[in-house]
């Protein structure tokens, strides 16, 4: 088998460094890093744990590396995130780079210009989730790609409701809400509606409607605070269901995110 040598390795980094940026809108270099160079499973070994990547000091220096090099040749945008990250996102070249490659991508320009501390904090949680799964082996819709119709659900959503993540494997799937403790009442009572219809789809003696011919309901997961995880237990007892209803459906990851830290836990 012919080795590559270091500049045909160096383009096909750029090249997966770019589509990741198609995919995800934006990424920090830590998400690069994990994403791009550490190999991922062919099939996953186990059910999804929902836990951060780790990268590796090696794959941060080859991510540093690239990036560098393709902000200088003008392919992605560089923007300081709230919290003092960096962040990166497609430039008009590096759309057009892919646009060569039959990808149809966009200019990320307009993601990177302003947002908020909780719309940062939210991101940063779902592209995680996503990249942990990816290299897991699961196909994943990410909140981007989801964003944008493209994902199983397409505009209508399942239900009329977009997840912030979608994870499937074998026709199970598993979609993922990241939650903090405040959500306005009219959300919350439409999360309430949407969780009842999903509760009676997932229960379906005939299999769901819901979804897509030959998938089935594995979990909504919510990561969230414990102060959510409570209020929203209570609120579905209140509302008729039992625990093992509950248990059933839907899972809780509580301990994942600190909202006061911004981070994942270690």
């Amino acid at each position: 088998m012919k080795v590559k040598d270091g500049r045909a390795i160096a383009h096909d980094n750029e090249v997966r460094v770019l589509r990741s940026l198609h995919r995800f809108g934006w990424l920090r270099t830590r998400d690069l890093a994990a994403l791009v160079w550490q190999r991922w499973q062919a099939h996953p070994l186990s059910e999804p744990d929902f836990r951060p990547p780790a990268a590796s000091a090696s794959g941060l220096r080859m991510a540093q590396r690239t990036m560098c090099r393709l902000f200088k040749a003008r392919q992605v945008l560089r923007s300081q995130a709230p919290n003092g990250s960096v962040i990166y996102a497609l430039a008009e070249a590096g759309a057009r780079r892919l646009q060569r490659l039959g990808v149809p991508a966009k200019s990320g320009k307009d993601l990177v210009r302003s947002f908020s501390s909780a719309q940062f904090r939210h991101r940063c949680i779902a592209n995680e989730i996503a990249i942990g799964a990816i290299i897991a082996g699961l196909r994943v819709s990410t909140e981007r790609e989801i964003a944008q119709n493209r994902w199983l659900g397409g505009d209508a959503g399942i239900a009329g409701k977009k997840p912030d993540v979608l994870l499937h494997h074998g026709g199970q799937v598993w979609l993922v809400e990241v939650e903090k403790s405040r959500k306005n009442a009219k959300d919350y009572a439409q999360l309430l509606r949407w969780l009842a219809q999903v509760g009676i789809d997932a229960l379906r003696p005939s299999g769901p409607t819901l979804l897509d011919k030959g998938m089935h309901w594995a979990k909504v997961v919510f990561v969230c605070t414990p102060a959510f995880q409570a209020r929203l237990c209570r609120d579905l007892a209140a509302a008729g269901w039992k625990k093992n209803a509950i248990d059933s459906i839907i899972m809780f990851k509580p301990s994942l995110y600190s909202f006061e830290d911004i981070v994942f836990s270690s």
